[in-house]
């Protein structure tokens, strides 16, 4: 047989072109029906159009977080300021350290923030635990 020949089936088998053909056939169904699937995704899902930040936009991000953070800290070294100034006893830091064994520091930024009030100081670490 040539090549220009078709080939015939013989004996009721069929030939390697319709085998061939058979094959892509299929691969060709389950293309479509994954195509089909992707098409139905998209048509669900929600399209958000990508946008570039400028570094001007960036730049204003980070100097208004940097200034918000420097707010912060003025606030609390103002606060720690302010503690300073309230005068608390050494019996009443003790007091506090051995009756709720918390440490020294603890006792005496409790005392100061309770105006060294022992009683209110007390309650406030009860409470806060």
């Amino acid at each position: 047989m040539t090549e220009t020949e078709p080939e015939v089936e013989v004996n009721g088998t069929a030939t390697e072109a319709e085998e061939d053909q058979e094959d892509q056939d299929i691969k060709q169904k389950k293309l479509t029906r994954h195509d089909g699937g992707a098409a139905d995704l998209e048509r669900v899902t929600d399209y958000a159009e990508e946008k570039e930040i400028s570094a001007a936009n960036i730049s204003s991000a980070v100097e208004q977080f940097g200034n918000q953070r420097h707010k912060e800290n003025e606030l609390r070294v103002a606060k720690e300021k302010e503690l300073q100034k309230v005068q608390v006893k050494k019996e009443d830091i003790e007091l506090i350290m051995n009756e709720l064994l918390v440490t020294k520091g603890q006792a005496e930024k409790v005392l100061r923030e309770q105006s060294g009030d022992v009683v209110a100081a007390i309650e406030s670490i009860i409470m806060s635990d």
